[in-house]
């Protein structure tokens, strides 16, 4: 079952709101079993609308338009939809029943405008809002469907939901799309795909599909099948052949967040950990301490941004900074040790950098970011080189300094 979507509104072209009804659309109808190939975005005109029916694909077998149904003179979908399939207007008498109990349930005068809205085109299917007054419709076009909703999220969910769902299952059965994503960190796509290579050509040819969804500092692949939850012992066993192959970089699945992760890992080896933060000004310790019960792992935090709280917080000697200054190996090492001693904790974390977008040198460049884990056993310290942008790399050091705890000091053999 092949779908194309179509929203309607100047809104969402200019960005003064985000289109989430076509994110959930896609989500729900995939879970449903249905294959999104297109999703189109225009404007308030009913040229531009029908344009947009002229170009549907001759293989998409349903078409599901959300927006332009309200009462006001610029919700013209339902008139251009009318004409463009030859179909009179005519009064609704169950969504006029429903119109009129809508406004008198709510002690609202009903107007003109809204009684009209119960004038619907004759020969379509009505797919009833019970959450509002704009009604659902189902158009037979040849072999295909067209279906037109409210705009309005709540109302175009429920409609899905109870109405349009149950009609799709009863015309095109299709097979639920049956998915599992896991989370990797502090690799990037192109290097990903060359290290899972052989992997991925094993699952193709096991008729499974795999999916990178890149953001900075991450990668997601997700595994599809079309073929319903029967996949899911196959999906979940290529999965555990990945976690040996990528262990450095695969931490979760689902919804699992990185520092839920390590949260957990923390809570089963009964850690303390505390944060000694530059260049990131507490954003670890936010990541740390999102997760409720945070207190059962977490003790403190030392913001020290400048060298002389390096060094009367954190303990760091101030000859250490001027000899390799504060972004270097050595004061990551010294930031995170003195902080393990004076937070009194298992693990102590630091940061150090130069998140940019000036303050960079030759020697040491906008991006180059310092992360140092201490224990009583062990310190560990690594460099990373981000970009030049400030807010993402923070984001990806924050994201580098969890899955190095997680990998480095929190995995078990």
């Amino acid at each position: 079952m092949k779908v194309e979507l179509i929203s309607i509104g100047d809104e969402l072209l200019i960005g003064q709101t985000i289109n989430t009804n076509a994110a959930w659309l896609g989500q729900t109808l995939s879970n449903f079993g249905a294959r999104i190939t297109k999703t189109t975005t225009i404007s308030d005109q009913a040229s531009e609308i029908i344009s947009a029916l002229v170009a549907i694909s001759n293989d998409t077998d349903c078409v599901i338009i959300t927006g332009g149904l309200g009462p006001t003179n610029d919700d013209i979908t339902k008139h251009t939809l009318a004409a463009h399939y030859g179909l009179a207007l005519k009064m609704h008498q169950e969504t006029l029943d429903h119109i009129e109990g809508y406004f008198k349930n709510r002690n609202r005068p009903m107007l003109e405008s809204n009684r009209l809205q119960a004038m619907l085109p004759d020969g379509c299917t009505v797919l009833r809002n019970k959450n509002g007054t704009a009604a659902g419709m189902w158009f037979n076009s040849g072999k295909q469907v067209v279906i037109s909703l409210p705009g309005v999220p709540y109302e175009m969910k429920s409609i899905v939901e109870e109405e349009l769902l149950p009609l799709l299952t009863k015309k095109y059965n299709p097979s639920a799309l049956y998915f599992k994503t896991a989370h990797t960190q502090g690799i990037g796509e192109s290097f990903l795909a060359e290290k899972i290579r052989d992997w991925e050509k094993a699952l193709n040819a096991d008729a499974l599909q795999l999916a990178y969804l890149p953001s900075p500092g991450f990668v997601k692949l997700r595994i599809n099948s079309y073929k319903g939850a029967a996949d899911a012992e196959k999906i979940n066993r290529y999965f555990k052949e990945l976690e040996s192959i990528i262990p450095e970089a695969l931490y979760g699945y689902e919804k699992e967040t990185l520092a839920e992760v390590v949260a957990k890992l923390l809570v089963g080896q009964d850690l303390k950990i505390g944060t000694v933060e530059s260049c990131t000004a507490g954003l670890l310790a936010h990541q740390l301490t999102t997760i409720s019960g945070a207190s059962e792992y977490y003790q403190g935090s030392i913001l020290s941004y400048s060298n002389a709280l390096k060094s009367k917080m954190a303990g760091v000697d101030p000859n250490l900074i001027s000899r390799h200054g504060a972004v270097s190996q050595e004061v990551a090492c010294a930031m995170a040790e003195g902080g393990r001693k004076i937070l009194e904790v298992d693990i102590c974390v630091s940061t150090t950098g130069i998140a940019g977008p000036s303050g960079g040198t030759d020697e040491k460049p906008v991006g180059l970011v310092w992360i140092a884990i201490a224990s009583k056993e062990k310190t560990r310290v690594k460099s990373f080189q981000f970009g030049d942008n400030r807010e993402r790399n923070l984001t990806m050091t924050v994201a580098a300094a969890l899955n190095f705890l997680r990998y480095e000091f929190l995995s078990l053999p």
